[in-house]
């Protein structure tokens, strides 16, 4: 049998050699991306692709004038999302959450290193910006023992020799989430610490126009998403045998198939079990005639999280009048605190101008009346007039921040709630409603 090399060549020669993102298009990209599923859909919507070389630029910026701003030597993290963020290179993302072995130090004359797993240190290599790859930022019992002193010198040692080299021997350092080891290692080396969280939330609240762009097309993968999970529930609900977990494996499964990533919680329950909010999907199976309400919380494509929430009503009669009141108050809710988004708008006023809920529904709100996205839910957070912390949030939006839109009508002692969320984005002039997923038509009272 003939093996012809048109048969066999990775490259596509109808897209050249390079995909419509900045990848390669070799069937070998090095970093997560979407898969060929998305980008037929993307065409389809005629979404615009993310140039993520330049998106890497923008956000390597971001990074450096915050630190140069705030009159730092660098900034080293250990959370993986800023770690993502900075680098654009995943490594066991969930894993590392809970066994923190990746670091990374920007330093304020934009030099960075990644410190990763001793046979991964390859996974960055993708990215010119990165200039170094190293190992030993592993500082956890499980890896280091009854050694992790000695660990914890070596590596605040390291990180000293390349401030001195590339920070200006400026020992003022930006640390997001350092292990106890670690930070008494590098307060020792005499480093100052500062909290780094304060810097990588508000360099990564304002997004560059290719991570929008990547935003939109993440967007659009979650929503198909949806669409599948909506008619998989629709279809199997009526046959008596379909359960919570049936339904959110599909949303899990498609978000995979279009080179999503993970999904941080499990947000979606049934019946009775809606309220009050926040129990997570089980083996319950969903009767006929029942709401069914999610909260996506989903990192998709580009590692981008798309938090949107839907409730439906799922059966052949109609939903009771009073889950259609409570449905139309949440649309309401929404619409009308998404109404006040523009630049310049304090945090402030949008808390205390909030769309008020009826006294039902107070005791059982959600925690936040919106919150940020982009990697995952981010700073800000925009607090109910109960909740509001005076010094908390003394700031503005900004054109380029996204922003979670959120409404819970949980009546207290119910037997039910209604789950609505919406993602936007702030413009020049306003704001513009990312979210397209439509309202189930039944709970409207349609």
């Amino acid at each position: 049998m003939n093996t012809h090399y048109r048969d066999s060549r990775k490259i596509d020669p109808t897209r050249g050699a390079v995909l419509g993102d900045g990848t390669p298009n070799d069937q070998d990209r090095m970093e997560i991306g979407p898969t060929q599923l998305a980008y037929r859909e993307w065409v389809a919507a005629g979404l615009k692709l993310p140039d993520l070389p330049a998106m890497r630029v923008w956000r390597h910026r971001r990074l450096t004038d915050a630190v140069n701003a705030r009159d730092y030597g660098g900034i080293l993290m250990f959370d993986p999302l800023n770690i993502r963020y900075a680098t654009d290179s995943t490594n066991m993302q969930l894993w590392n959450t809970h066994n923190p072995f990746r670091a990374c130090l920007v330093c304020s004359d934009g030099y960075m290193v990644v410190w990763d797993y001793k046979n991964a240190m390859f996974l960055s290599l993708f990215n010119p910006l990165v200039n170094e790859q190293r190992t030993g930022a592993d500082l956890f019992y499980f890896d280091r023992g009854d050694q992790l002193e000695v660990a914890a010198r070596r590596f605040a040692d390291e990180v000293s020799d390349l401030i001195m080299a590339h920070g200006g021997g400026n020992m003022r350092l930006g640390v997001d989430k350092p292990m106890l080891h670690g930070l008494r290692a590098l307060e020792a080396a005499g480093f100052e610490v500062f909290p780094g969280e304060e810097l990588t939330e508000k360099a990564r609240s304002i997004k560059g126009p290719d991570e929008i762009l990547a935003m939109r097309c993440a967007s659009h993968a979650c929503e198909a998403a949806c669409y599948a999970m909506e008619d998989a529930a629709r279809a199997g609900v009526p046959h008596g045998d379909m359960s919570e977990d049936d339904i959110w494996s599909v949303l899990h499964a498609e978000n995979i198939r279009r080179g999503g990533e993970w999904i941080e919680t499990r947000l979606l329950s049934s019946g009775p079990r809606t309220n009050p909010w926040f129990q997570e999907c089980g083996g319950r199976i969903v009767q006929n005639n029942e709401i069914v309400a999610f909260d996506t919380d989903l990192v998709g494509a580009y590692g981008i999280c798309v938090d949107i929430s839907r409730t439906w009503w799922i059966g052949d009669r109609k939903p009771r009048p009073d889950m259609i009141e409570a449905m139309q108050i949440g649309v309401e809710h929404i619409a009308q605190n998404m109404q006040m988004l523009k630049p310049g708008v304090s945090f402030n006023d949008l808390t205390h101008n909030t769309h008020v809920l009826p006294e039902a529904y107070q005791k059982q709100k959600y925690g936040c009346l919106m919150h940020g996205v982009g990697l995952c839910d981010e700073w800000p957070l925009i607090a109910y007039p109960d909740k509001w912390v005076e010094g908390a949030f003394d700031y503005v939006l900004e054109p380029g921040m996204t922003l979670c839109v959120e409404a819970l009508i949980s009546p207290e002692g119910g037997d039910f709630s209604i789950k609505l969320e919406d993602q936007v984005l702030i413009t020049e002039d306003g704001f513009e409603n990312l979210t397209r997923y439509p309202h189930d038509r039944a709970l409207m009272g349609l």
